[in-house]
């Protein structure tokens, strides 16, 4: 599939930002999408891991992924629509860093409609955010 109009060549499938269930914005699915196919991807701000804590520590709505162990990306800015991809404990998407993008791929299909969401795994917030997914055995929280 090919950049789709008015969309970066990143952006693979159409998608809309609209309020989520689970917390403030959320990204929905516009078409379906395929299990293993590459949904999109994100780009932000490039800095130290060390700059991402600072931050972090300061944001209670933290959008910033490490990508390695010495550089993070910043979605504060961004305009990707990605970037508010809200977890879940049981996600239909999984988040992958390759050559230090942030894409992210459904992990089985994905009706239009439905929320896209992935797992977080560790994050800044060191288990002092309730998780509010709403999925059956949900951790409760990040």
């Amino acid at each position: 599939m090919g950049a789709l109009a008015g969309h970066p060549s990143y952006q693979k499938y159409e998608v809309a930002v609209r309020r989520s269930p689970i917390d403030g914005f959320g990204v929905f699915a516009l078409e379906p999408v395929p299990k293993w196919q590459k949904i999109g991807e994100v780009r932000g701000e490039s800095i130290s891991v060390s700059e991402a804590r600072r931050r972090a520590a300061m944001l209670q709505r933290i959008m910033i992924v490490e990508v390695s162990p010495k550089t993070a990306i910043d979605l504060a800015r961004s305009t990707d629509p990605m970037r508010f991809t809200n977890h879940s404990c049981q996600p239909n998407g999984q988040l992958r860093i390759t050559d230090g993008r942030i894409e992210f791929y459904a992990l089985r299909d994905i009706a239009p409609g439905e929320e896209i969401t992935v797992s977080y795994g560790e994050t800044h917030h060191a288990g002092q955010l309730t998780c509010r997914c709403g999925a059956p055995g949900c951790a409760g929280s990040l």
